[in-house]
This record gives structure tokens, C-alpha cells and sequence, in this order.
């Protein structure tokens, strides 16, 4: 899983950084749709290494109860190359990963928040197809060895159905314009969380999981 590998791989990094916030207007102008990535030409030659990111997260928890209830976390971008990234773009998304035909998405039932620093407000990412991610406001280039930082919540319906298991996650992404094999491709970068969900306990089925009280035997006379 990237989100996992990325949060491997900020164990190394601990020094404080310089950070920009992620507070800028929404204007920025995103990669064009038509640049491949530079996985996409790496396919044949296994040489492309992306090693422009440090990922950080604080405060998702390896399980959540489905509900109301928001879970609020922190996810951090450093940018760890000597080089200032262009054409950066910030995005996050809710969903599990999907292995086998017949499996569903967790997206769909979930709500994903980010908080605009400049308007002090929660805002709600949900793309066209009803799936809890989108693009953060954000600066338009990184510069080296500089982070930025967004507080993020996210909450599971009850709804979800529980007849499979979920390999369930959330996350920050950065995206920028690199220059590979002479050509202009897209690279990015993860800082997030795997979590299961779970249905949440009343009190009448942990009742009903211990069972009654037997009866006392009658006394013997």
C-alpha cells in the first residue's frame, strides 16, 4: 500500500521543517490531465525513483466505530529533494482497496473533511461519482525541505455493510510536474492511514452475548 510505505519512510525523518500551510486560494492550476505519470514511462526501464516526499499522520486509529462520530487527524507532505516542486497540487481521499470482483468500496459511506485555515470552516471533499475525496488549496510549488501541513476528519456511515472485510484507509497526497526521460510527467507523494471499521456495541446485544443468569438450584433438605 503507498500510504503505508510513505509512513514507513517518515520514521527517518524527525528534524523540524519549514512549513506552508495549506491556506492558499483554490485557483492554483493542476497538472494537465494529458501528462502521463512517470510510473506510466518507468514501466520498461525500472530506474524512476520517486524519493521527493517524506509522509507524516497523526491520530488515525487502526479501528473506528461506524457512526456520527468525526475521527480528526493531521498529514504532513516534506518535501525531502533538493529540488522546488511546480505545478503542486494537494488532494485527499477516504475509500478501501478493492482485490476482488464482487468487493465494494468503503468511499461512498464515508464523509471526508479538511480545514480551510483562511475561512476557519470545515469543507467537504466528494467527487462527482459520490466518493469522499478531492483537491486541498494549497501552494502552488514546495520548496526544498519545505512541508506542508492539513488537519483533516473523516467519519463511516452505520450504513456500511459489514459482509466484508475492509481494507480501509485515508490520506494526503501531493502531486507535481517532474521531468523524466526528456519528458514531463506527474509524480506524488502519500501521508495517511489504514484503519478497519467496526459496527459499534449496545448495550441489549452485550446482554445478549453473556446470556441470561441461570436460576439457583432448589435447596436440598
Amino acid at each position: 500500500m503507498k500510504l503505508r510505505r510513505a509512513l514507513s519512510a517518515s520514521a527517518a525523518t524527525a528534524a523540524l521543517l519549514p512549513v506552508a500551510m495549506a491556506a492558499a486560494p483554490a485557483s492554483q492550476a493542476a497538472p494537465a490531465a494529458d501528462i502521463p505519470t512517470c510510473y506510466d514511462l518507468d514501466t520498461a526501464y525500472g530506474q524512476y525513483h520517486n524519493n521527493t516526499f517524506v509522509g507524516r499522520s497523526f491520530g488515525i486509529p487502526k479501528s473506528i466505530t461506524l457512526g456520527t462520530h468525526w475521527t480528526t487527524y493531521t498529514a504532513t507532505l516534506t518535501n525531502a529533494s533538493a529540488k522546488e516542486l511546480k505545478s503542486f497540487e494537494l488532494s485527499a481521499k477516504l475509500g478501501s482497496h478493492v482485490y476482488n470482483e464482487g468487493e465494494r468500496d468503503l468511499s461512498p459511506y464515508g464523509d471526508l473533511q479538511y480545514w480551510d485555515t483562511s475561512q476557519r470552516a470545515w469543507k467537504t471533499l466528494r467527487d462527482a461519482g459520490g466518493n469522499a475525496r478531492g483537491t486541498i488549496p494549497g501552494p502552488k510549488t514546495l520548496k526544498p525541505r519545505e512541508s506542508v501541513h492539513v488537519q483533516l476528519r473523516f467519519r463511516v456511515s452505520k450504513d456500511l455493510p459489514l459482509d466484508q472485510a475492509y481494507d480501509a484507509f485515508t490520506g494526503l497526497t501531493g502531486t507535481f510536474v517532474d521531468r523524466y526521460r526528456d519528458m514531463d510527467c506527474t509524480a506524488h507523494g502519500d501521508a495517511g492511514g489504514g484503519f478497519s471499521p467496526a459496527r459499534a456495541e449496545t448495550h441489549g446485544e452485550g446482554c445478549r452475548r453473556r446470556g441470561p443468569t441461570a436460576a439457583a438450584p432448589p435447596a436440598v433438605r
